[in-house]
């Protein structure tokens, strides 16, 4: 078994700033991919931003340069550095991260349960 634990949203005011955090934990092999992704209300999830194991990272176009992925691989943790804050920012974000469980070859996608940022105008 495999959890993705969020911490961190809330509410904020336009231009603030926010720090999320998405520790994974339980019969962990190798972490790869971890990520963020969002759903804003009314509309489809989307990507935020992924990071590899090895630091690589991949963005929303439309975030780069206010948000910075991270991560700690001795703690299997990723993080989510959301600057400049926007009301169009307001959404559920979700952690994932793709896991290599003990005895196990494959690896499979796991989701945390989601937090809710909520930017106020």
């Amino acid at each position: 078994q495999v959890q993705l634990v969020e911490s961190g949203g809330g509410l904020v005011q336009t231009g603030g700033s926010l720090r999320l955090s998405c520790a994974a934990s339980g019969s962990i092999f190798r972490v790869n991919d971890m990520g963020w992704y969002r759903r804003a209300p009314g509309k489809q999830r989307e990507l935020v931003a992924r990071i590899s194991s090895g630091g690589m990272t991949n963005y929303a176009d439309s975030l780069k340069g206010r948000f910075t992925i991270s991560r700690d691989n001795a703690k299997n943790t990723v993080y989510l550095q959301m600057n400049s804050l926007k009301p169009e920012d307001t959404a559920v974000y979700y952690c994932t991260a793709v896991v290599q469980r003990t005895s196990s070859w494959r690896f499979d996608d796991y989701w945390g349960q989601g937090t809710q940022v909520t930017v106020s105008s």
